[in-house]
C-alpha cells in the first residue's frame, strides 16, 4: 500500500507541494488566478475564433486543462491554454476534413486534442524527452516569426472589414491589398483603435489585463451605437454554463490525417511548454521535471478533448502574466479556472456584442512579440548553421503553412546537423607549453610539436557517413608534415561513439600507414568506443586500447625512446 501511495505522489506532484502549502501564499495565488482569468477571457476567445471554433471553446480549454495540469505539474508558473500557433494548425487542417459541417469540426478538433494526449502519455511511458529536442531553439525562433506573420495575414481582413482569402502568407497579403477599396471604415476605426490601445497598454501597464479593458470598452461602444447594424461583425450568442464532458466522435478514415496534425501539435506543445517552464524555474530557482511535463500536458489535452476544446500548451505570454501577478504554486491555475466558470455562468450575455475585429487586434498584438529581429541578427553572428535552420523554418511556414513548415524545418535541422557531422573537423594537436594538455595547433601555433610524432583528434563520433571524409582529412594532414612521421596517435576523447564502419576505417588506416612505415595508436577512448574496438578485434592492430593510457603518456614514451629533448616546429 505504501508503494502505491509513493507511486501516486510521484506521478501527481500535487501530493508533494500541497501538504507543504503555506497560508501566506493563498492570497498571492488567488490574485494571480483572477489576473490570469482576466487575461484569458479575451485571448482564449480570440484564439478559438482563430482556430475556426466558437469563442467559448477557448474558455473551455482554459478551464478544464488548467485544473488537470495543476494536479500533474512540475512547474509552479506555467499556464496551460490555447496558443496562436496551434490554433492556426487546427484551422488549416480541420476545415478541409470537416467539409463545412460545424459539429464535425468541433469533434475533429477535440479528437486532435485527445490524440495529442495519447502521444504525451506514450512519450512519458517511453521517456522520450530527448526525442523532441530535434525541435531546437533555432527552429522555434524562425517558426514563431513565420507563424506570427502568417497569423497576422489571417487577421488583417477582420481588422479592415474585408473578405480576405488565399492559402499562404503571400497570397493572403496580396488578396487583402486588392480588397482595400472595399474597407468598412467603422470596422477599421474600431479595430485599429483597439490595436493602438492594446499596444499602448503593453507599454504603460505591462502584465495587466489591458485586453479585458479593451474588450469591455469596445463591446460597450458596439452596444451603445448599434454598430452591429453597420457591418461590424460580433461574436453573437455564447451559451452559458459548462458543456457536458464526452468522448469526441470521429470516422476511421480520418485517423491518418489526424495523426499528422496531432503529432505536430504534440511536438510544438511540449517544446513551447518546457522552454517556458524552464525559463521560470531558472528565475525562481526550482527544478522542473521534463518527463513529468509529458504527463501534465497529456492530462490537460485529455480533459480539453472531453470538454469540446482543442489542443493546448503552455504559453510564455500567459505564463508570464501568471508569474508577474505573484503566483506561488499551480493552485493559481485552479483559481483562474474557477473565475472563468463564473464568467461562463453569469457574464456571457455581456460578451454578445464583442466585435470580431477586436479579437483580431488581440491576436495580432499577442503574436507581435514572436518576431524578434535582434535574435535573428545575434544568431547569425553566433552560428551561421543555426541561422540557416531558423530561416528555413521562417520561410517554410510562410510558404507552406504552419503544419508543413514546422515539419520541413525539423527535417532541415537534422539534415544540417548530419551535414556538419559528415565532414567533422580533424585537429592536428600540439602540447600546450608548460602542461600535459593538448590542443589544435592550427589555432594555437605556439603549441609544442614533436618531429616524427603526428597527433590528431576527430571532433565528432566516427560513423558510417563520415569515415571517408575523416580518413581523407587525416591522410592529407599527415602528408603535409615536413618531417617523416614514425608514430601517429588518434585522440578519441571527442569521439564518444564509434560504429562498425568507424572501426573498419581505423583498421584500414593502420594498414595504409604501416605500408609507409608509420605506426598508429589511439588514446583517450571512451568506454563505448573501447568496447567496439575490442569487439571487432581492431584493438590489437592499434597496440591495445586501455583506459589507463593517456595521450600525455604516449608522448612521454615517444620522447623517452628518442632520448633527446623535443624540438619545436
Amino acid at each position: 500500500m505504501k508503494n502505491v501511495i509513493r507511486w501516486i505522489a510521484a506521478v501527481m506532484p500535487v501530493f508533494e507541494w500541497l501538504p507543504r502549502y503555506q497560508r501566506s501564499w493563498l492570497w498571492q495565488d488567488l490574485i494571480a488566478g483572477i489576473t490570469l482569468a482576466a487575461y484569458a477571457v479575451p485571448v482564449a476567445m480570440a484564439y478559438a475564433t482563430l482556430a475556426g471554433l466558437a469563442p467559448q471553446a477557448g474558455l473551455y480549454c482554459y478551464i478544464f486543462s488548467g485544473i488537470a495540469y495543476a494536479l500533474f505539474a512540475s512547474s509552479r508558473h506555467l499556464s496551460i491554454g490555447p496558443t496562436a500557433a496551434i490554433s492556426v494548425m487546427i484551422a488549416s487542417v480541420v476545415g478541409g476534413m470537416a467539409a463545412g459541417n460545424p459539429s464535425s469540426y468541433v469533434a475533429i478538433a477535440a479528437m486532435t486534442a485527445g490524440m495529442v494526449s495519447l502521444f504525451c502519455f506514450l512519450a512519458w511511458i517511453m521517456r522520450l524527452g530527448s526525442f523532441v529536442n530535434f525541435i531546437s531553439e533555432s527552429i522555434l525562433l524562425g517558426f514563431k516569426a513565420g507563424a506570427a506573420l502568417s497569423i497576422a495575414s489571417m487577421q488583417l481582413p477582420k481588422l479592415f472589414g474585408v473578405a480576405g482569402g488565399g492559402d499562404n502568407f503571400f497570397e493572403r497579403l496580396f488578396v487583402t491589398l486588392q480588397q482595400l477599396g472595399s474597407v468598412n471604415i467603422t470596422v477599421l476605426v474600431l479595430g485599429v483603435g483597439s490595436l493602438l490601445l492594446l499596444l499602448a497598454g503593453d507599454q504603460i501597464a505591462p502584465g495587466r489585463p489591458v485586453a479585458l479593458a479593451v474588450v469591455i470598452l469596445s463591446t460597450g461602444i458596439v452596444t451603445l451605437f448599434g454598430l452591429a447594424d453597420h457591418g461590424v461583425r460580433v461574436v453573437g450568442y455564447i451559451p452559458a454554463g459548462l458543456p457536458p464532458l464526452k468522448v469526441p466522435s470521429f470516422h476511421i478514415d480520418q485517423i491518418e490525417a489526424l495523426l499528422e496534425l496531432a503529432f505536430a501539435c504534440f511536438l510544438l506543445s511540449y517544446v513551447e511548454s518546457i522552454a517556458a517552464a524552464r525559463a521560470f524555474a531558472l528565475k525562481h530557482h526550482y527544478p522542473v521535471n521534463p518527463r513529468q511535463e509529458f504527463l501534465g500536458l497529456g492530462a490537460a489535452n485529455l480533459v480539453a478533448a472531453l470538454g469540446h476544446g482543442y489542443p493546448v500548451a503552455g504559453g510564455l505570454s500567459q505564463s508570464a502574466v501568471n508569474e508577474k501577478a505573484g503566483a506561488r504554486t499551480p493552485l493559481s491555475l485552479i483559481f483562474a479556472s474557477c473565475a472563468l466558470v463564473l464568467v461562463l455562468f453569469f457574464l456571457t450575455g455581456m460578451l454578445r456584442n464583442l466585435p470580431e475585429t477586436v479579437l483580431a487586434a488581440i491576436v495580432m498584438v499577442a503574436v507581435a512579440g514572436f518576431v524578434k529581429i535582434a535574435d535573428f541578427k545575434r544568431l547569425r553572428q553566433i552560428s551561421r548553421l543555426e541561422f540557416n535552420v531558423a530561416m528555413v523554418a521562417f520561410v517554410g511556414v510562410l510558404l507552406l503553412g504552419i503544419l508543413k513548415g514546422v515539419t520541413v524545418s525539423a527535417i532541415a535541422s537534422i539534415l544540417f546537423l548530419l551535414r556538419m557531422m559528415a565532414r567533422p573537423h580533424v585537429s592536428v594537436l600540439g602540447r600546450i607549453q608548460g602542461s600535459t594538455r593538448f590542443s589544435d595547433s592550427g589555432r594555437h601555433p605556439t603549441n609544442e610539436r614533436f618531429p616524427g610524432l603526428f597527433l590528431f583528434r576527430v571532433e565528432a563520433p566516427l560513423l558510417y557517413f563520415n569515415v571517408n571524409a575523416v580518413r581523407s582529412s587525416v591522410l592529407e594532414a599527415l602528408h603535409r608534415e615536413t618531417t617523416p612521421v614514425r608514430l601517429a596517435v588518434c585522440d578519441l576523447s571527442t569521439s564518444p561513439y564509434i560504429d562498425a564502419a568507424g572501426a573498419n576505417m581505423l583498421e584500414q588506416l593502420v594498414e595504409e600507414l604501416e605500408r609507409e612505415g608509420i605506426q598508429l595508436k589511439v588514446a583517450e577512448a571512451h568506454a563505448d568506443a573501447r568496447e567496439m574496438l575490442r569487439a571487432t578485434g581492431i584493438s590489437e592492430s592499434l597496440g591495445g586500447v586501455s583506459r589507463h593510457t593517456s595521450l600525455a603518456d604516449i608522448v612521454e614514451d615517444f620522447e623517452r625512446e628518442n632520448k633527446s629533448p623535443s624540438n619545436f616546429i
